[in-house]
């Protein structure tokens, strides 16, 4: 008889066995949108067309759902000599983000200098605002770029349909009437259709990211210069451009794949769950997928060893853990910019999604595999152990935010198999702390 496999792994294999296909169809529907861009750039060479996609595919083929998709068009520019100027006010204050001595931009202007410049095509009408001070004389308005932009595309497609680039129904810009900070086109991927937000970005050098130690913990210290070297700001409003933090965070998870263990498996396993269960089949609102990869950041820095990822099911447990404390503290910390809440803003039910990922710590087994018709209300048992207790320690003490309290969580799903003596000694110590303290409330 043949060995019986897991249920980790056969569910593993199922989504790896469509991998190739669904980035095949990825890739096609992205050369179909190189062809509009490279027209776009025959027409107006300040939009760049960006081949070095690497990243973008990487992020496609991780994720269970193939909803949207960023496309950046880099602008043709020295940024590193226009001015950027913060917004004064209320709106400043409240989207500046503050770690350390090192703080996330809010919104801002980004000025044109008077004097030595040769910025003389991004002086034009079409995409820029006279508003002279004693530095700048204006600035580039990100709502101008967009508007333009977007009369570029919808010409280029014209051209492409009628030169037959470009087959029909391949393509349709039926999205692009929606008023928002991208511009949406649905292209096909061969068998269904694919939403590529486009964003004009303005890549910087000056005023890069500089990532503290201890950010540094689980990555090659050889590989982090590459991931900050450039800063990327898209638009925020018709007038303000804001901080992009995507392309770090991708050349982050690209670090993470080139490391041993099941480290982006994990990530592929949890999203499908995600996908298919948390959020039934992508019909309800949940979990985005840029919130798993910063689950899986954290992990990577809090799980440092090679051998937290020697297992599949204990690598994705490395992942639930911090999931878990963050549902239950209303705390997504930005990896980059801790002080910043990833959840502020994002319109999820974090309460009810709670008990949902709590069911699947608790009995993975109904989940792992491609049958979703159970109910999990009918399934759900909520644990007995005073997990959600522990849960909130963090939000009261961010001492707790650290290795020790999340091996702590490890043990109580018995997915704690490490004989690193110092570890072992850390997570006994936060132990004792925890019970010290439970007994005390009594």
């Amino acid at each position: 008889m043949a060995a019986k496999i897991p249920h980790w792994h056969s569910y593993l294999q199922v989504i790896l066995s469509r991998e190739a296909v669904r980035v095949e169809h990825f890739q096609k529907a992205e050369n179909i949108l190189l062809i509009v861009l490279e027209r776009v750039n025959a027409m107006d060479p300040r939009f760049i067309v960006d081949y070095s996609r690497n990243l973008e595919t990487l992020e496609f083929a991780l994720s269970a759902a193939e909803d949207e998709v960023v496309m950046e068009v880099p602008l043709c520019i020295d940024a590193d000599a226009l001015l950027v100027q913060e917004c004064s006010g209320e709106q400043s204050d409240s989207e500046k983000v503050t770690h350390g001595n090192y703080q996330m931009p809010g919104s801002c202007y980004l000025g044109v200098p008077k004097e030595g410049t040769h910025l003389e095509n991004w002086t034009k009408e079409d995409v820029f605002s006279m508003v002279s001070s004693s530095e700048s004389n204006g600035h580039i308005v990100p709502g101008k770029v967009l508007n333009l932009l977007k009369e570029l595309i919808v010409a280029a497609i014209v051209h492409c349909k009628r030169q037959s680039l470009i087959k029909p129904g391949e393509l349709s810009a039926e999205r692009l009437k929606e008023d928002d900070m991208h511009l949406p086109l649905l292209v096909s991927s061969g068998w269904k259709m694919i939403c590529f937000n486009i964003v004009p970005v303005m890549r910087r050098r000056q005023g890069a990211l500089k990532l503290n130690n201890w950010q540094e913990i689980g990555f090659p210290q050889s590989r982090m210069g590459k991931v900050t070297q450039e800063t990327d700001y898209i638009p925020a409003s018709y007038y303000h451009w804001r901080y992009s933090t995507n392309r770090s965070i991708l050349k982050l998870v690209q670090i993470v794949s080139t490391l041993k263990g099941y480290r982006l498996d994990s990530l592929r396993l949890l999203d499908q769950v995600n996908h298919e269960n948390w959020r039934e089949g992508g019909k309800k609102k949940g979990l985005p997928f840029h919130h798993l990869k910063m689950v899986l950041l954290w992990a990577t820095h809090f799980f440092p060893s090679p051998e937290d990822w020697m297992n599949l099911e204990g690598s994705v447990y490395r992942l639930l853990v911090i999931l878990l404390c963050c549902l239950v503290t209303k705390n997504l910390p930005h990896f980059l910019y801790p002080e910043q809440n990833l959840f502020q803003g994002d319109g999820l039910d974090l309460s009810s999604l709670y008990p949902k990922v709590e069911n699947f710590a608790s009995s993975p087994e109904h989940f792992l595999k491609f049958n979703f018709a159970t109910k999990e209300n009918n399934i759900h048992q909520q644990m007995d152990n005073g997990l959600k207790d522990l849960l909130h320690l963090p939000a009261e003490d961010k001492a707790y935010w650290d290795t020790a309290f999340f091996d702590m969580l490890l043990s109580k799903f018995q997915m704690y198999k490490i004989k690193d003596t110092q570890r072992i000694s850390a997570m006994s110590s936060i132990l004792s702390k925890t019970k010290t303290m439970v007994n005390n409330q009594r």
